[in-house]
């Protein structure tokens, strides 16, 4: 299947061309000191803490990422591969609160993490767990790397996403995954966890992000270095100048990793949308953030590097009709154009700033959806079925045929939510609407779900580990703020 495109080849090349302009005139602010000294050593000009690049500098180092690289889960079957040509989904990530199915929201917990870490789990269409679906508000901030960093080890066997919240959260993630595999030395491993350090835009990194992005590149572990701007707040309000600007702040990531330890997989990274003028908030659900999806692809496939880009985000408070065609917008367009990794592909609400567990699951729906549609239609002898139709003929019909029973499970997508009854069908079973059936799924889901395997002599490494990080679990709880 052809990927989606809106820029021509003569565009991407001058997008990438005012990108080393402004990394070369402009500059870029790097507010770590050992940051600074390894862009300094290696060409760039520092002054204070702007780095400018040499045009020259950029395209030695951008080169040296993989083009294609495996993720390792615990379990091996579920392994990942980025850039291979087909989509890899997870769930919203940084949402602070829960709505209801009565549309009130409330802070996460990390009952509701361990959650969605399961529903993730059960999922046949989710491939990674998110690094935060929820923040658990109950846990006390120096401890909830840990925590969080534990649920997704024992509750899923699934790839997923460490913290990039400073090198410390970064150094205590790559010290539980090593636990995890069984490891004795932590550092230089196969990739087993993805971390999303992100710009400070514009045309910044900030100490958290730099110090989580050093350590790991030098434990080798692949990271996706991430642009969220806002055209008309944090970018110029034209998309050419806000895809310049990400751009270039993305390449700058890159650069760097590059020279901490060369040929380190990274995964070419964009949230980026609109303001709305009349706010100045960012807005997921414009169309400009359908269209930053496409370009993103582009761009990344002309720097020959995975990309990531956002799934069903939406500006919607609720479970509505908003909700429904902003979160597919933007789903297929992350799809159609070739997008290597959907980030935010089920239950986010609120411009991200929630997340619903009606939402995840039909949402997970709309991620089948798309996965089919990605599949395509394969031409053969088969598959075009002449002699099926011979047999049917002009007014006949084909349920009765062995063709049909032979295809029909692969080729024809079935809804596990969606109502397709008759009208009178319908009726007759209650004319439940959506959220309904999906708050029945999602519950269902979590009663009959069965943790992987996990070996106890681990499972009580890992937690002795966190008992030592904890002070005995003394320090494990914060104050609960009040119901938002």
């Amino acid at each position: 299947m052809h990927p989606y495109e809106l820029l021509s080849s003569e565009q991407v090349a001058r997008v990438h061309e005012a990108s080393l302009t402004i990394m070369a005139e402009v500059g870029l602010d790097f507010r770590h000191p050992e940051a600074l000294a390894v862009l300094k050593k290696g060409g760039a000009k520092v002054d204070g803490h702007r780095v400018f690049f040499p045009g020259a500098l950029v395209e030695n180092q951008r080169v040296k990422p993989p083009q294609r690289f495996i993720l390792h889960a615990r379990n091996p079957e579920n392994d990942v591969e980025f850039g291979c040509g087909q989509s890899l989904y997870a769930p919203a990530n940084c949402p602070a609160f829960v709505t209801e199915a009565d549309g009130m929201r409330r802070l996460g917990t990390l009952a509701d993490y361990e959650n969605f870490v399961k529903l993730t789990q059960a999922s046949e269409n989710l491939d990674l767990c998110s690094n935060m679906p929820v923040e658990p508000s109950e846990i006390a901030p120096e401890l909830r790397v840990a925590e969080t960093t534990y649920a997704c080890l024992r509750y899923s066997d699934k790839c997923f996403m460490g913290s990039s919240m400073g090198e410390v959260g970064a150094e205590q993630t790559l010290q539980m995954v090593s636990i995890a595999f069984g490891d004795a030395d932590d550092a230089f491993f196969e990739p087993r966890v993805i971390s999303i350090p992100c710009s400070l835009t514009p045309l910044a990194y900030d100490e958290r992000m730099l110090g989580a992005m050093i350590a790991y590149a030098r434990a080798g572990q692949p990271m996706i270095v991430n642009s969220l701007a806002s055209a008309g707040a944090t970018a110029p309000a034209t998309l050419a100048g806000m895809l310049a600007l990400q751009n270039a702040e993305i390449l700058a990531g890159i650069v760097l990793v590059q020279m901490i330890r060369e040929g380190t997989p990274v995964v070419y990274g964009s949230g980026s949308s609109s303001a709305d003028m009349r706010s100045g908030m960012l807005s997921v659900g414009a169309p400009e953030m359908a269209i930053n999806n496409v370009m993103v692809a582009q761009m990344a496939r002309f720097y020959e590097i995975p990309c990531r880009a956002v799934g069903t985000l939406t500006d919607a408070k609720g479970i509505d009709v908003q909700a429904g065609y902003e979160s597919m917008m933007n789903l297929l367009a992350a799809q159609s154009a070739g997008v290597d990794f959907i980030l935010h592909a089920v239950g986010s609400l609120e411009t991200i700033n929630s997340i619903s567990y009606e939402k995840f699951v039909i949402d997970e729906e709309m991620v089948g959806m798309v996965r089919r549609i990605g599949r395509g239609v394969n031409i053969d002898d088969e598959t075009l079925a002449l002699e099926v139709i011979r047999q049917a003929g002009p007014c006949g019909q084909f349920l009765d045929k062995d063709h049909t029973f032979e295809h029909f499970e692969r080729e024809l997508f079935f809804p596990r939510l969606g109502n397709r009854d008759s009208y009178a069908r319908w009726r007759e079973k209650g004319a439940a609407p959506l959220q309904e059936a999906a708050g029945q799924r999602w519950r269902q889901i979590l009663e009959e779900y069965q943790p992987p395997d996990f070996p106890k002599s681990t499972i009580d490494d890992l937690r002795r580990w966190m008992e030592a990080l904890s002070g005995g679990g003394k320090n494990r709880n914060a104050p609960v703020p009040q119901t938002a």
